[in-house]
């Protein structure tokens, strides 16, 4: 039988006699209970094919460590295929640390680390996995969703083919450490604009979203511990504990962070949402803007700003960052596009004090930029042209009517039995419902009848000690009409729990 005809044996066994020199192996070490069919007309080459055989039985554990391979020989004789399918299999193996080659003895199976290599899915957990991504919520009030329906796709594809129109040497590389320089300058207008914010370009970073670069911030300090909203975004708290830093809650009042209970605390670095606090929506007023400014000049400290959402503001206009009124270089400034525009992007940037700039120069010089050129000349266009602006006001309306509607459903279908907290700008707003007190039980039954909704308790520090029974609802990702279904639905649930007095 030649490479080029397939192996059609159903059962075959590996009970192959060691070739001269090399050491005895156990017959059942090497039993393969069924070759799979190597065919040639496949696409795969049949080194390939029987290096993915192999492979499988050491992942399953049908091959165990210590075991041997049959030599290239008796192997290829075997099976009635050449000795380069074999030799270029078993190559693969070890250059991917399945086996190793011993002398006189032959290959060896390797001791694997069971979390580096996980054993492939069986049938059953495949079809249980397909079925866990296909069954999509009718409704889903997920926070992060945004509006794709109105994503300008005709405009965005056109600064799309501009950028890959120019010379390959500004698109084919990595590029600029902080970014692109031509992005770095429409954010620098942008955020003056916008957001009252004077900085110079060099201060600008550019990154892939709000995770990598707080990771890259928490190897600036000198110190690991930081100060926390509380509530507030639990996946920026997973950055700073993931990388060693001790998180001090800090309480909130109504107007925002409790600020004497933060000057009471030892840290020197302090997260705040002051635009929009997540998840509680209020909004930091001017004197505590100003406390907070002195309390980080005070201990030589410094404040990172996550201006997350702050374009959609509902009642006024969007006010300046407190970055803004930085007179004394305190305040990290952290944006991002994945509301404004979409989070498929992965484009962030921040704006980083004078101080803190030396230091990232001095540790990530080594680092490439982590967003594609070919992206970032795009949005550069993309903003330069205007674009991204026109889109922030048609986006700022769409959903200042999805609001209104998710308002106006929730007072049609609770009365006065729902509360609404955090209106006031954003694309998110809180809910507590007032006969609802095990909150995970009403979400459960909320998404056995095709409803997503979600607890806030995950944004309290010890959500195990009873946080208020809050539901958080998304409204970016919905429609309208899909806003009123929904609220609805969980109308009628909420009914007919209650009388059941099953969610008590």
């Amino acid at each position: 039988m030649t490479d080029g005809e397939s192996l059609m044996g159903s059962v075959v066994k590996w009970g192959l006699a060691p070739s001269r020199g090399q050491a005895p192996f156990k017959e059942e070490s090497i039993m393969f209970e069924l070759i799979p069919h190597l065919d040639a007309t496949k696409g795969a080459p049949l080194y390939l094919q029987l290096y993915e055989y192999i492979k499988t039985q050491i992942l399953q554990g049908h091959l165990k460590p210590g075991d041997y391979l049959p030599s290239v020989r008796a192997l290829s004789n075997h099976l009635g295929i050449s000795r380069n399918t074999v030799e270029g299999a078993y190559a693969q193996l070890k250059a991917e640390g399945y086996v190793e080659s011993k002398p006189r003895v032959g290959l060896i199976i390797n001791e694997l680390d069971e979390e580096i290599h996980p054993l492939p899915k069986t049938k059953h957990e495949i079809k249980s996995s397909e079925k866990q991504t296909t069954s999509k919520p009718k409704y889903d009030f997920r926070y992060g969703n945004i509006d794709t329906e109105h994503f300008p796709m005709k405009l965005w594809r056109k600064c799309m083919n501009e950028a890959m129109d120019m010379e390959r040497e500004q698109i084919l590389w990595y590029g600029e450490r902080q970014g692109d320089s031509e992005l770095r300058e429409q954010i620098k207008d942008y955020i003056f604009k916008a957001r009252g914010i004077q900085c110079s370009l060099d201060q600008i970073i550019i990154g892939a979203g709000i995770h990598q670069m707080a990771g890259l911030l928490c190897q600036l300090f000198s110190t690991n511990t930081i100060a926390i909203e509380n509530p507030s975004y639990d996946g920026i708290r997973s950055v700073f504990q993931n990388h060693q830093f001790s998180l001090l809650p800090i309480s909130l009042e109504k107007d925002g962070i409790n600020i004497e209970e933060l000057e009471k605390s030892p840290s020197k670095i302090v997260y705040v949402t002051p635009s929009h606090q997540l998840p509680m929506g209020m909004v930091l007023p001017i004197g505590k803007r100003q406390k907070l400014l002195s309390w980080a000049v005070k201990n030589k400290g410094f404040i990172i700003e996550d201006d997350y959402d702050s374009e959609y503001r509902y009642e006024s206009k969007p006010i300046p960052a407190l970055k803004a009124f930085d007179t004394h270089d305190r305040v990290i400034y952290l944006g991002t596009f994945s509301k404004v525009l979409t989070p498929a992007l992965r484009v962030s940037y921040m704006v980083l004090p004078s101080t803190l700039l030396k230091a990232f120069q001095r540790k990530f010089h080594r680092y490439n930029q982590p967003v594609s050129t070919i992206i970032q000349k795009a949005l550069a266009l993309f903003m330069k042209y205007g674009y991204l602006e026109r889109h922030i006001r048609k986006m700022r309306t769409i959903y200042a009517k999805k609001q209104q509607v998710l308002i106006q459903t929730i007072h049609e279908c609770f009365g006065e039995k729902a509360t609404i907290i955090g209106e006031k700008a954003g694309l998110h707003l809180l809910i507590q419902i007032n006969d609802v007190k095990n909150v995970e039980r009403f979400v459960q039954k909320a998404e056995e009848a095709g409803i997503k909704i979600y607890s806030a308790a995950k944004y309290w520090f010890d959500h195990t000690k009873t946080p208020p029974p809050y539901l958080l609802l998304g409204f970016g990702g919905l429609s309208e009409k899909e806003i009123q279904e929904g609220i609805r639905l969980l109308k009628d649930i909420w009914k007919t729990s209650y009388s059941n007095n099953n969610i008590l």
